[in-house]
């Protein structure tokens, strides 16, 4: 390591915009980097939410949040549209974070291969980071899948900024289900800073009895942003066409849904059907239950397979979207999984579905989940390459 006598320090920096999936990656990541001996400080731009930090520490920025699935407007903590001023305030947070932990590793979430919004405060990091006396090892962690450009000349902007500011890039995924090239063109120019660390997995839950939480229930869940709303509709008029209509539906409801949409679907909710807030033993009512139900994103699906749960995935494919899309047709066609799409979902096509799943084996696939140790061990090995 860079300083033998103390942990080595990393300044891990997360945006996000719209749901929270982004970050719930970081946070696990940010825990197997602690139990590994890491000191981690987590730079989070997103709302609050409560988190477990498991020993990482968090500086919060002054919030900010998309308007739309486009993420073409930005606001802040008031909903007002953020301007000049706002950037040159938070960029300067963002560098006294920096200058206060000084770290040996300084990691971006999915920059430079998205947050391009977030550049005005990102590149005076980088910059600054690279003109330190003591410069870190500078780290893009992305996922498996990015989302298709469609503008010309930005994958050769990522290219560059890739050239120019990272030492390395982590991949959590499994190149034997979808390698980076298939969502990023110039993988070849910089392969050798490419690694894959397998898929990050919230290991926390716990396989219990007939008491366990959630244990026989169908778990509905449409992620921690605003989206999905629909989904949960429709999934309590799908209970009774279903296989499952005897048994407990329990729909949990994102951190980011408005307290009137929440109440909607409290007074809309049937005998059978629990709604709830997200909880944070959301892994453990995975392990437990007979079936779920939810979108596809990257944490949920990953949750799923290390639960072994049967599951029905509905892609969300909104705005410019397309990484859950393609994951689920993988996985499907590995069988781990079964898909209803998300356009034209209705209560018959998705009890449908569940009968399908129902009867089919629970989840299996053989791709790495082991991302959170993975990292641990290629950052550590990293540091001692260089010292």
């Amino acid at each position: 390591m860079t300083d033998q006598n103390s942990a080595p320090k990393v300044l891990f920096y997360v945006q996000h915009l719209l749901g929270i999936g982004h970050l719930r990656r970081t946070l696990t990541l940010s825990r197997n980097l602690v139990q590994s001996g890491f000191d981690v400080t987590i730079v989070s731009g997103g709302h609050e939410i409560g988190m477990d930090l498991g020993g990482a520490k968090i500086v919060q920025l002054p919030a900010t949040r998309a308007t739309d699935l486009f993420f073409k407007t930005l606001v802040d903590e008031d909903g007002q549209q953020i301007d000049d001023n706002w950037r040159k305030m938070r960029s300067d947070k963002l560098l006294q974070a920096w200058r206060d932990c000084d770290p040996d590793i300084l990691i971006t979430e999915l920059f430079p291969f998205g947050r391009r919004q977030m550049r005005f405060e990102l590149l005076p990091l980088l910059d600054a980071a690279k003109a330190s006396s003591k410069p870190p090892l500078i780290i893009s962690s992305v996922r498996d899948i990015l989302v298709a450009q469609t503008k010309p000349g930005r994958n050769d902007e990522m290219l560059a900024l890739v050239e120019k500011y990272f030492d390395r890039v982590m991949v959590h995924g499994d190149p034997d289900l979808i390698s980076l090239d298939e969502t990023f063109p110039h993988t070849v120019r910089i392969k050798d800073k490419i690694h894959y660390t397998g898929y990050v997995v919230d290991r926390t839950g716990v396989k219990g009895d007939e008491n366990a939480p959630g244990f026989n229930e169908v778990i509905v869940s449409s992620g921690g942003g605003a989206v999905g709303t629909d989904l949960l509709k429709t999934a309590m008029a799908a209970k009774p066409l279903s296989h499952a209509k005897d048994l407990t539906w329990r729909l949990m409801v994102g951190t980011t849904v408005e307290e009137t949409v929440y109440d909607d679907l409290c007074q809309m909710a049937p005998a059978g059907v629990i709604i709830e807030r997200a909880r944070k033993d959301f892994t453990t009512l995975l392990m437990n239950c007979r079936l779920s139900i939810s979108q596809g994103g990257y944490n949920t699906v990953m949750e799923i397979l290390y639960a072994k749960c049967r599951s029905v995935i509905v892609p969300y494919a909104g705005g410019v979207e397309t990484e859950q899309t393609l994951r689920a047709e993988l996985l499907a066609q590995k069988g781990a999984l079964h898909i209803a799409n998300e356009e034209g979902l209705n209560p018959q096509s998705l009890a449908a579905k569940v009968d399908e799943a129902l009867n089919d084996m629970p989840a299996n696939s053989a791709i790495d989940v082991n991302g959170g140790q993975k990292t641990a061990a290629l950052l550590t090995q990293w540091l001692e390459g260089r010292s």
